[in-house]
């Protein structure tokens, strides 16, 4: 099964573009080494060696095949509520830093100099393509409004209205909409979603302003900035978490930065061929073995959601992965809505152990994809790669080396937060080679904090508001870790600027598995 081979060729080849090759590691898939240095001697990375090979992840429930098929329950985690415990698993509303569960260095010598956040959007109605052929009931969005507009700046000239997308059918339009009638987008932000977006701003603020000081307790666009993608329901949550971080922003005009849709790295939009015949190869829509397992075993869940969802066997979207019955599913329970029942049998409904068994077959799949085949790291590093640099130049900028991955300020950035999606936060934990994987759910976020002591610099990781532990033997627990050790990490992997994304990503599709082009 190409789930047990070696980590391909093509990743081999990137890890030894800067670095010299390493003898392969005992536990993982060899990609070689690379080696930390820093200006200081006395800093703990000085000639530390990175290894840059894959890891596998702990075993547990959500990526065992035994639990996926025949499990009951999710574990603990949580598909129905926005208020579920802290620091437990809640599909609608993730954990994230607050100051409740806030883990606060013990040492008054480490001094916080940096901070970037990245999560995922948060809970939304279904994507119109995860959507059932006719769906039993409406579903409307008449609490809240998606605003779009324009206005001059810079001058500022004459003024515009605050518009916002009032959505309605015609009866003279004889077509019927994809999906769910009523008056919601598919996808959009749904009021809960936009609530929870506004307290996950209040969190933050409570924790880098009030309790450890160190953005400013009024907005300061030299000090803080904010990141969305080219997707707008990452924009609509934007707009209330800043309101929620700065009461004073409501209303006012803030911006976002974005990258150009097609090179946009956040998302991740660009393109890179190489990363994407790898996820398929393995994954999903892919025939290797280790990935038609689970559907193999899970054929009669398909007959039974196909038979009240209306979805045709054939519809192959549907039945290479269980992302679009997920997807559906889970935003009805995040939003209290009924399971879905039969057009024709109104008493035929999904039932909450089938729901519960497309649950555990989606973490299932994440897992697999992102952590699980050793193909992830490189298929995760070609598609995220420069995202990651990014961060690592804003990294070296905040230590005082070199500017940052944005257009210079006239003071330093002290605090970046990043909009995102599921499959950013995927990518990003597959190259963390975070120790247990899950699906990222609404609001996943992933914080990095730099601290400086003595003159040196370190890296500490949270993953949920909690300190994030790595497979990889050179991460570890990210807690206070030399940040020249991660930095040679990243580097090692996609190189400074992103240097070796391009030739990872125009590498022919041929020579992916190592055997060679004609």
């Amino acid at each position: 099964m190409r789930f047990s081979q070696s980590t391909p060729s093509v990743f081999a080849k990137f890890a030894a573009l800067s670095y010299a090759s390493a003898s392969e590691a005992q536990t993982g898939h060899g990609n070689g080494s690379a080696h930390a240095s820093t200006g200081s001697a006395s800093c703990n990375a000085s000639n530390t060696t990175v290894d840059l090979s894959w890891y596998p992840p702990v075993t547990s429930n959500t990526n065992s095949l035994q639990s996926a098929i025949n499990g009951t329950g999710i574990y603990g985690f949580f598909f129905n509520t926005s208020q579920g415990p802290l620091n437990t698993y809640d599909w609608c509303n993730m954990p994230h830093t607050n100051p409740a569960t806030y883990p606060k260095v013990n040492d008054s010598n480490y001094k916080l100099e940096y901070v970037e956040v990245i999560h995922r959007h948060h809970k939304r109605t279904p994507y119109a393509a995860n959507t059932f052929p006719v769906e039993s009931y409406p579903w409307y969005c008449d609490d809240e409004g998606l605003f779009y507009g324009g206005k001059p700046i810079n001058p500022y000239g004459n003024d515009s209205a605050s518009t916002y997308w009032d959505v309605y059918t015609s009866p003279s339009n004889p077509l019927t909409p994809e999906g769910f009638n009523g008056t919601c987008q598919f996808p959009q932000i749904t009021r809960g979603g936009l609530d929870d977006s506004h307290q996950h701003g209040v969190d933050l603020k409570a924790v880098y302003s009030g309790m450890l000081g160190f953005i400013p307790g009024q907005y300061n666009a030299n000090a803080v900035s904010y990141r969305v993608t080219n997707n707008v329901i990452t924009s609509q949550v934007a707009s209330m978490l800043i309101a929620g971080m700065y009461p004073s922003r409501a209303g006012r005009d803030t911006p976002l930065l974005i990258q150009p849709d097609s090179i946009d790295s956040l998302e991740p939009a660009y393109t890179c061929e190489t990363a994407s015949n790898l996820f398929s190869s393995y994954g999903s829509g892919s025939t290797s073995p280790a990935w038609l397992a689970h559907l193999n075993d899970s054929a009669s869940l398909y007959t039974r959601l196909d038979a009240v969802s209306g979805v045709s066997s054939n519809a192959s979207d549907w039945h290479v992965s269980y992302d679009h019955y997920f997807d559906n599913l889970s935003a009805r329970l995040c939003h209290d809505k009924a399971l879905p029942c039969s057009i024709s049998n109104a008493s035929d409904c999904v039932t909450t152990a089938e729901a519960e068994e497309v649950f555990r077959l989606g973490q299932y799949e994440y897992s697999f994809i992102y952590r699980d085949s050793n193909e992830s790291l490189p298929a995760s590093v070609g598609s995220y790669g420069i995202w990651v640099a990014e961060l690592a130049q804003n990294l070296r900028h905040a230590t005082g080396e070199g500017d940052s991955s944005v257009n210079a300020t006239s003071e330093r950035i002290r605090y970046r937060h990043n909009v995102a999606h599921d499959g950013s936060i995927s990518r990003l934990l597959a190259i963390l080679q975070i120790e247990r994987m899950v699906w990222p759910g609404m609001g996943s976020e992933v914080v990095f904090e730099l601290y400086s002591k003595g003159g040196c610099y370190y890296l500490r990781v949270l993953w949920g508001g909690e300190i994030m532990t790595s497979s990889s033997p050179t991460l570890g627990r990210i807690d206070l870790l030399p940040v020249d050790t991660v930095l040679a990490y990243f580097d090692g992997l996609v190189g400074v600027g992103a240097s070796k994304i391009p030739g990872i990503c125009q590498t022919p599709e041929c020579d992916i598995d190592g055997e060679g082009c004609a």
